[in-house]
């Protein structure tokens, strides 16, 4: 099921417990995900990059009761709008991992040094996320995993009964995420799909940060940066 919206193209999915409603925002197209239960109808809303306007949209025509906004790593174009959205709906903003915290609190910087302006506000949210532990919104529940590589404190949100999760910048459908940007760090990414990623199963389907949705397995097959990686 499509929808477009001024330009963009909003990608949902609907499982067995839980919705993905997807939104695309800033410049960079990155993928603001809407969690949403299906029978409770609260929500999450992770990676609210910018386009706050959008994203307010989005909660209103699917009729979502938002609870939290959730972080999957801080660079500008995954967390700049958190702040705005935060206040407009008053939710906690939680994650990503407190190493990076020089990140949330420097998105205008990272914003003039790309040269891409989403509005965004330096913060710290409410609360930092540890690895392993589970966070809730009605009936559905999703693991947190610590998982730095392409920043020092990205995180995943995993969801094993339907399994679906949110893997920001970490995997994409045939590519993994940069570190060529400040502390990021190849071998640790490898190391960390490799360990956290690769033993899931097949069908598990993930949203990435940026461009269509993938599975584990159709990476595991096809995508040429994992190849050779061994599961931990």
């Amino acid at each position: 099921m499509m929808r477009a919206t001024t330009g963009q193209t909003e990608r949902e999915t609907f499982l067995r417990s839980v919705e993905a409603h997807v939104v695309p925002v800033t410049p960079l197209m990155q993928n603001c995900t809407l969690f949403l239960c299906r029978e409770t109808k609260q929500a999450v809303i992770v990676d609210p990059g910018g386009d706050v306007s959008l994203i307010i949209e989005a909660l209103e025509r699917t009729g979502a009761e938002p609870v939290a906004i959730w972080l999957t790593h801080g660079h500008f174009d995954h967390a700049g709008g958190a702040p705005a959205l935060k206040r407009q709906l008053d939710v906690p903003i939680l994650g990503p991992h407190a190493n990076d915290a020089w990140l949330t609190t420097s998105i205008t910087e990272q914003e003039r040094t790309f040269g891409v302006f989403v509005n965004g506000e330096d913060f710290e949210p409410d609360r930092w996320l540890k690895d392993g532990e589970v966070l809730s919104f009605g009936r559905v529940r999703f693991t947190v995993r610590h998982c730095p590589g392409h920043t020092p404190g990205h995180v995943l949100f995993i969801n094993e009964a339907d399994r679906i999760g949110q893997f920001g910048d970490v995997l994409f459908a045939g590519s993994i995420g940069r570190t060529d940007f400040p502390r990021g760090d190849h071998e640790l990414l490898l190391e960390n799909i490799a360990r956290i990623i690769l033993p899931l199963p097949d069908d598990f389907l993930f949203i990435p940060g940026h461009g269509p949705a993938s599975t584990v397995g159709e990476e595991r097959r096809s995508n040429p940066f994992l190849q050779g990686l061994s599961t931990g």
